[in-house]
């Protein structure tokens, strides 16, 4: 499970946790989050699936990397709206496996979904947002979805 942090290029996992975990510890009384959020974008031929993880240190700027996978396009929005959150929730998988929440430092985190009240992704929120609240995580919808609304949309074109 590779990242890209947009300066400094491809990362292990391990590799993004180390460097998170550097730039916590810089400034380990600051108050920080983990914000988490996947967005895709379907083309003729492919969809691909951009999954950001960002640490904020609040109100002083950020940190953030970013995993690309592309697959065979997918039209049906419901199923890929559900595919976005379940790499989101794979992500925090991989993270908590590979020791992520183990330093000193608690971490709040959230993952954003690109759904929100307007548009057809309306429909998906009563169910998107609980299933993600049932599994013990906070849910952010548009316009506070900023990691999968601007952040991963970017990586996705």
């Amino acid at each position: 499970m590779d990242f890209i942090h947009p300066r400094r290029g491809r990362r292990t996992l391990h590799e993004m946790i180390a460097e998170i975990q550097s730039y916590v510890h810089e400034e380990p009384t600051e108050s920080y989050k983990v914000v988490i959020g996947t967005d895709s974008q379907t083309r003729e031929h492919s969809t691909v699936f951009v999954s950001a993880v960002i640490v904020q240190r609040i109100g002083k700027g950020a940190i953030f990397y970013y995993q690309r996978n592309r697959y065979k396009a997918i039209r049906d929005l419901r199923y890929r709206i559900y595919q976005e959150t379940e790499y989101s929730l794979k992500c925090v998988d991989a993270l908590k496996e590979s020791g992520f929440f183990s330093f000193s430092i608690q971490l709040p985190m959230e993952i954003h979904l690109d759904i929100g009240q307007k548009g057809e992704t309306r429909k998906l929120i009563q169910e998107v947002v609980g299933w993600v609240t049932a599994v013990g995580y906070t849910a952010k919808i548009k316009p506070e979805s900023y990691a999968a609304s601007a952040v991963a949309d970017r990586f996705t074109k």
